[in-house]
């Protein structure tokens, strides 16, 4: 499977410690699809997701992206290698602009490159409030920025903990909406983290569920 898919994780396992929080996990994620990470707070999500970023090291497994072996690679190679990431709870820069925010998440890119207009036409609030700090964006705001500073880098995966948690049901759907719209346009591979079914169901291609650290169901969310 590894070797037709963007993204494959093989018999992984990683946790903190002595503690073993996930337990021989084997995914794939096709290139272009998006694939929906389910399960009880406490379960391995998380952690998952800051194994395919680099943040937790894997102590035996696989993680291959598009052919290349990245278990052992640090963050920042793979965020030069085309990964994006929307950390869960934002991580803004709360005393830097919104400009110089994205300006952080264009790390891997040419110094002197500008920050794309097709960002703020994608998020044109982030426009309009450019040159304010980052912490004082109401809570849906920051989480575009969080989503906008993980796609200036040009990814060609989009790793996202719970992006559409804690923002209102308008802003909900604008967000599902976005990421289906990157997929389809963009041709971007998305893996991520909800509790909404429905949301799962209608962005995603692919569906997971974990339960104590280990992957207990699998399958296709749609027909």
């Amino acid at each position: 499977m590894a070797e037709r898919a963007a993204l494959a994780l093989e018999h992984v396992v990683a946790g903190y410690g002595e503690t073993v929080v996930l337990d021989d996990v084997s995914l794939h994620v096709a290139a272009g699809g998006t694939l929906a990470l389910l399960g009880r707070n406490g379960v391995g999500k998380t952690t998952l997701l800051k194994c395919l970023m680099g943040l937790v090291p894997v102590r035996s497994g696989q993680i291959v992206w598009r052919g290349q072996d990245i278990t052992r690679q640090p963050p920042f190679m793979r965020a030069s290698g085309g990964m994006g990431y929307v950390p869960q709870g934002r991580e803004i820069f709360a005393r830097l602009s919104v400009e110089d925010n994205l300006r952080m998440g264009m790390a891997s890119r040419p110094a002197r490159e500008a920050i794309p207009d097709a960002l703020f036409e994608l998020f044109p609030v982030l426009h309009q409030m450019r040159h304010r700090k980052g912490g004082d964006l109401s809570g849906g705001q920051q989480q575009q920025l969080a989503i906008a500073r993980a796609l200036v880098s040009k990814p060609k995966l989009i790793i996202a903990d719970e992006p559409v948690s804690m923002v209102d049901a308008s802003l909900r759907m604008s967000i599902v909406n976005l990421f289906g719209e990157l997929r389809d346009r963009l041709g971007l591979s998305i893996i991520y983290i909800t509790h909404d079914l429905a949301t799962a169901y209608y962005i995603s291609d692919r569906l997971i569920i974990m339960q104590k650290g280990e992957i207990v169901e699998a399958g296709n969310a749609r027909a």
